[in-house]
């Protein structure tokens, strides 16, 4: 793809042109202009509430009609921790959240509503059955996992990625390897419902292998997590690795925006608002580049704290700002998505239905524009500009108002979002 040079970084072309191709066989999320808004329906302790797909059944009328249209699940299929990330037997999809019939009822419910399900793939890595690497369900042998991996048995080519010392580093160079994560990709479409990928770890491996894989499954959606340090002091090294890894998968997967969350935490943690305007006047993370492939968050079961409720502490947005953080997000473009303990869990959700529905009665999409009113000491002000109208919204203790003509939809501790 060509690049062109932006702030010191390399971008794709067409982000830095303001422009989205198009890689899929058809207009989707990722092509931009896109009103989609995911919830994370799963924290990491999920399996301490028994038949957690029963729990996602349940509130399927209220997911849809809370303004949804994506849910994420967790990894779905065996695995040798409760939480799903040491994936076995990839072909059994009974695990510690309940039933593979269950699965289906909690997919099929929310098909009913018309929205996706998002299925977990983890395919950086793998254990064996009982031992090391005696996979199962498909079947491999030591050639696939990559040389240097932690089991000395390992016979595959060179990891293409960082290692994963828990479990065993899967080969995605081998075309056996590979010809069998798109059969098992494309039978979980077929007979258990999902319609698109979030992908884990994907540090662990080259981009391309996710390009590779979506180009042989036709997913609705797919995100990767490409999770890495974040240095505050150059923030535009961080969202290039971001736009490398979707330049890598040939712009068929979008990527979870961390450049934003780690932006956004510190600005509303220590009133360094103007940490959210980069130095060409847009948004400093993801979104200011490449808006239409990045997926904005506030928490996820890794990064959310452990008290009150699910997450492993990892790297925390500051839980009483939660709703700054959500003022921003669901106001702004990306691919916004909510964590199912702040919407279910923490008493948020009434105010985050209310910016959805002001979001999607504006039409504020993954490619909309914005313009950065304030961004200082104090605060960070905004109006973002719809298709059917628009949105203003401001964080931080700073007094801001967008003057005549709006209506306020909704506010709180040192936020505020108007539309008009």
């Amino acid at each position: 793809m060509l690049k062109k040079k932006v702030l010191g970084g390399v971008v794709s072309l067409s982000c830095a042109l303001g422009l989205v191709a198009s890689f899929t066989a058809s207009a989707g999320p990722l092509d931009g202009n896109s009103s989609d808004v995911m919830l994370q329906a799963f924290h990491w302790r999920s399996t301490e509430t028994s038949a957690w797909w029963g729990v996602i059944q349940g509130k399927a009328a209220d997911i849809k009609n809370s303004g949804f249209t994506m849910v994420w699940f967790p990894p779905s299929g065996d695995s040798a921790a409760n939480e799903g990330y040491l994936p076995r037997q990839l072909y059994v999809q009974s695990s510690s959240y309940g039933t593979e019939a269950q699965l289906k009822g909690a997919i099929g419910s929310l098909h009913t509503y018309g929205v996706k399900a998002i299925a977990d793939i983890v395919v950086n890595h793998r254990v064996g059955t009982s031992n090391w690497a005696d996979f199962t369900n498909p079947t491999w042998g030591s050639w696939a996992v990559a040389k240097g991996d932690e089991w000395t048995g390992a016979t595959g080519n060179a990891d293409t990625g960082d290692g994963f010392n828990a479990a065993r580093d899967l080969d995605h160079t081998n075309g056996t390897v590979q010809t069998d994560v798109k059969a098992w990709m494309n039978w979980l479409k077929s007979s258990i419902g999902y319609d698109g990928w979030r992908y884990d770890y994907v540090k662990g491996y080259n981009g391309s292998y996710v390009g590779n894989y979506n180009t042989g499954t036709v997913p609705y959606f797919s995100v990767g997590e490409l999770w890495t340090d974040l240095n505050l002091g150059n923030p535009d090294a961080h969202r290039q690795q971001i736009m490398n890894w979707i330049d890598a998968t040939a712009g068929k997967s979008a990527a979870f925006d961390f450049t934003t969350k780690g932006i956004l935490q510190q600005a509303v943690q220590y009133n360094e608002f103007w940490r959210l305007k980069d130095s060409a006047g847009k948004p400093s993370g993801a979104i200011g580049w490449w808006a239409a492939k990045s997926v904005t968050f506030i928490d996820n079961h890794d990064t959310g704290p452990s008290h009150p409720s699910g997450g492993q502490n990892h790297w925390p947005f500051p839980s009483d700002k939660v709703m700054q953080g959500y003022a921003y997000i669901l106001t702004h473009p990306g691919i916004p998505c909510v964590y199912w303990v702040h919407f279910y869990d923490w008493g948020n959700a009434a105010a985050i239905k209310s910016l959805i529905a002001a979001r999607k009665e504006k039409g504020v999409t993954s490619t909309s524009a914005v313009s950065i009113q304030a961004a200082d000491t104090t605060k960070y002000a905004a109006i973002i500009t719809g298709n059917s109208g628009s949105l203003a919204m401001k964080v931080g203790p700073g007094a801001w108002s967008p003057g005549t003509g709006w209506t306020l939809v909704n506010s709180g501790t040192n936020w505020a979002v108007w539309k008009k």
